[in-house]
C-alpha cells in the first residue's frame, strides 16, 4: 500500500486486537461488557451497519443484542424499550440506529438514553460535557480521526485545521476534539464563499459533506493530511470520498482512502465507547 496512506483497517485490526485483551480482563474480573442496539425497519444500509456492529462484537468478546422492529413501530414503544434497557444493569451501551423512520422524533429517542449507556456519544448532555472538557462518550467517527491521526504520527498542537462540513454526528464534534488537541480550527459549509480560500490553508483537511470527489488538487496545501469522511457512489457505482484520491495523493503527505478509511475506525470506537462503559458503571480504572 502506498505509504501516503492511513489505512483504518490496519489500524482497526490493532485497536481490536487491543480491545479483546481488554475485555478478557473485564470478564476475570465478572464483568462482560454488553452493547443493546435498537433498528427501526428495513433500511438496507441500516440492516448492514448493524450486522458489522454484530460481527465486532462478537469478534472481541462484547455481548450484543440487537432489537429489531417494524418500520411503523410508534415512538411509544421505542421510548419505552430505551427506559427498560436504561434500568437494566447487564446493559452497559445503548445505541439507537439512525435514520429513524419520519414519524419517530429522533431527538427525543436520543435524549430517552441514558447519557452513562449513550455510547454514540449524541445525548444533549454528553455534547456539552465534551465542549466543557469533561469526561464524556465522544462520537464514534470523530474519535476514530483523532485516533488515525495519533497512529499516523500527525501532530495536531499548533496546527491549521480545516473542517468542512458542520454535521453533529462528524463536523461539529471533530472540530471540537481538534481544539482540545490544541489545532486552530476553521469551519466550512455549504454557504461558506470561496471554499477553496480556505482549503488550502489547511495542515490538516477533514471533508465530511458526501459529495463525491469535491475536493481537488488545487484546493489543497502541498503536503497537507487529507482525512477524507465521504462514502459515495460515483456514476459506474464505484464507491468513493469527498475527494479525489487519485488526483490530490501525490500533493499531500497522508490521506485515507475511501473504501478503508474512516470507516472501519467507526464501529471500532464504538467497541472501545463500550468497553469504557462498562468499566465505569463497575468502577474499573
Amino acid at each position: 500500500m502506498n505509504t501516503k496512506l492511513i489505512d483504518g483497517k490496519e489500524i482497526a485490526k490493532k485497536k481490536r486486537s487491543e480491545m479483546k485483551s481488554r475485555v478478557v480482563e473485564l470478564k476475570r474480573l465478572g464483568v462482560q461488557p454488553h452493547l443493546a442496539v435498537i433498528l427501526v425497519g428495513e433500511d438496507p444500509a441500516s440492516k448492514t451497519y448493524v450486522k458489522n456492529k454484530e460481527k465486532a462484537c462478537q469478534e472481541i468478546g462484547i455481548l450484543s443484542n440487537v432489537f429489531h422492529y417494524e418500520t411503523d413501530t410508534d415512538e411509544r414503544t421505542i421510548l419505552q424499550k430505551i427506559e427498560q434497557l436504561n434500568s437494566d444493569p447487564a446493559i452497559h451501551g445503548i445505541l439507537v440506529q439512525l435514520p429513524l423512520p419520519e414519524h419517530i422524533d429522533a431527538k427525543k429517542i436520543i435524549r430517552a438514553i441514558d447519557p452513562k449507556k449513550d455510547v454514540d456519544g449524541f445525548h444533549p448532555i454528553n455534547i456539552g460535557k465534551r465542549i466543557l472538557g469533561e469526561k464524556s462518550f465522544i462520537p464514534c467517527t470523530p474519535l476514530g480521526i483523532i485516533v488515525m491521526l495519533e497512529e499516523a504520527g500527525v501532530s495536531i498542537s499548533g496546527k491549521h485545521a480545516v473542517v468542512v462540513g458542520r454535521s453533529n454526528i462528524v463536523g461539529k464534534p471533530i472540530g471540537q476534539l481538534l481544539l482540545d488537541k490544541d489545532a486552530t480550527v476553521t469551519y466550512c459549509h455549504s454557504k461558506t464563499k470561496n471554499l477553496k480560500e480556505y482549503t488550502v490553508q489547511a495542515d490538516i483537511l477533514i471533508v465530511a459533506v458526501g459529495k463525491s470527489r469535491l475536493i481537488k488538487a488545487d484546493d489543497v496545501k502541498e503536503g497537507a493530511v487529507v482525512i477524507d469522511v465521504g462514502m459515495n457512489r460515483d456514476e459506474n457505482g464505484k464507491l468513493c470520498g469527498d475527494v479525489d484520491t487519485l488526483e490530490v495523493l501525490p500533493k499531500v503527505s497522508r490521506i485515507t482512502p475511501v473504501p478503508g478509511g474512516v470507516g472501519p475506525m467507526t464501529i471500532t470506537m464504538l467497541l472501545a465507547n463500550t468497553i469504557e462503559a462498562a468499566k465505569t458503571v463497575h468502577k474499573i480504572g
